[in-house]
Parts: C-alpha cells; structure tokens; sequence
C-alpha cells in the first residue's frame, strides 16, 4: 500500500528552529482529511465534516500539553491503575472570531464544561495588515483567565497579524503568562509561524499542517482559501 506521508525539510526546519512548534503526526488518515478540505469542489458539509476531524486531533495534541498531576484509582477487579488528572489550574478557550469559532464546538465536546470567551481583530483590506487601534478590537474573556491555561483558537495563521495582536492582547491587558497559552491552529506558513514565534517563544503552537509561503493577496498556499467563508457558507 502506498504512503501518501512524505515529511518536508521545511517542516523539519521549522520545528527545529522553534522547539515549542507541535506538528500533528503526518498520518496518511491525516492527509486524506486534508486532501478533502483542500478540494475547491468540496460541499460546505462535507468541508465542516472533516474539518471538525481535524481540529479533534489538533485539540487533543493541544490537551497533552497540559500539566497533570498523577492519581490512582480502583478499576473493576479491583487492581490500582496509576493514572493522571489534568492539573486543576483549569483551562479556558479563548477563540479569535471569526474563524476560530468554528474550533469551539470541538473544544467543548473534548473538554466538558469548558468557558470560552473571545477576541475579535478587525482587518485593515487596504494594508493587509491589523488595525493597531484599540478600538476596533472586541474582547469578552473570563475574568480569573490570568490564573488559567489557555487554548487559543483559530484555523489559519497566515501573515500572523491576527494571531499577535490577540496574544499580545491577553498577556498585556488580561495578564495571561505568555508560558501559558497553548495556540491550535489547523494550517501555518513559515512567514507567519516565525512572525509569531519570535514574538512570542514561550506559547505552544500546535498545527496539522505547515503550507509553502503566502501568495500576494496573503492567502496560505496551497492552503485552503477563506476558511471562514467556506465554515460558515458566506464566500461568493
């Protein structure tokens, strides 16, 4: 049976260069998903369907990142299993809108009960670039998120503006230590993993897929398009 799972240099150069860089294993199951959320000709449904099988594997990668603290319980047959609990500083999700809503219904699936607030960051079309001023960002986060572990979630990091300003916003204005974010993502380029990363070294950024480069409209290549648009079936 043929291996569709061919590791780049790129991709080992990457996570060479930044030791807190998690790539999801390159699974051919993995690449079969991404071969249909790739497709330009695939159905909304079918695009959110495999998706969400992604981001399940992403968010769990995420999970493991988590301290634990061990516990031992009685199975059964009554033999001791020595086990582990997450560790109950508590985790809180924290989704860059609007794609990163689309990672909240996983998130809540995988961990029961979880709070998620949210942060919005308003492009500028004209520069590509984020808007600097405060005012045309949104935030609505728990308010004990400085004592928590944090999953932040969104799909792409492209150019990476979005995914800065939102980091800088929790660790400038809510407090969060930098060492305690952990960032799921489903896809990253290198141009925008090493804008973030060298701005912030200490986060743990969890991706399923490491793409080529950015096009001139600053679109992931070969990417996926407008993730967005295509989640929530608002593209043209």
């Amino acid at each position: 049976m043929e291996n569709c799972v061919d590791g780049s240099s790129l991709e080992q150069s990457l996570l060479k260069e930044f030791p807190k860089l998690h790539l999801v294993p390159q699974t051919n199951q993995l690449i079969f998903l991404f071969t249909i959320i790739r497709d330009k000709k695939t159905t909304r449904t079918d695009f959110v369907f495999y998706c969400e099988r992604i981001i399940r594997l992403v968010v769990e990668a995420g999970l493991d990142l988590v301290p634990v603290l061990p516990k031992d319980v009685t199975t059964p047959t009554g033999a001791i299993y020595k086990g582990c609990m997450p560790d109950p500083q508590g985790i809180i999700g924290i989704s860059i809108l609007r794609a990163g809503e689309s990672m909240e219904r996983v998130l809540r699936e995988t961990c029961r009960g979880i709070r998620i607030g949210k942060i919005l960051v308003q492009r500028d079309e004209k520069t590509v670039e984020k808007c600097p001023d405060e005012r045309y960002n949104y935030s609505k986060v728990p308010r004990d998120v400085a004592g928590r572990r944090v999953l932040l979630l969104d799909p792409m990091i492209a150019s990476g503006g979005s995914a800065i300003h939102a980091t800088d916003i929790l660790i400038r204005e809510y407090k969060v230590p930098e060492e305690n974010i952990i960032f799921l993502n489903l896809i990253t380029c290198p141009e925008g993993i090493r804008r973030y990363m060298s701005r912030f070294p200490k986060v743990h950024v969890v991706t399923a897929a490491i793409d080529g480069t950015l096009d001139d409209s600053k679109y992931i290549v070969p990417g996926l398009g407008d993730f967005g648009d295509r989640y929530f079936g608002t593209h043209d």
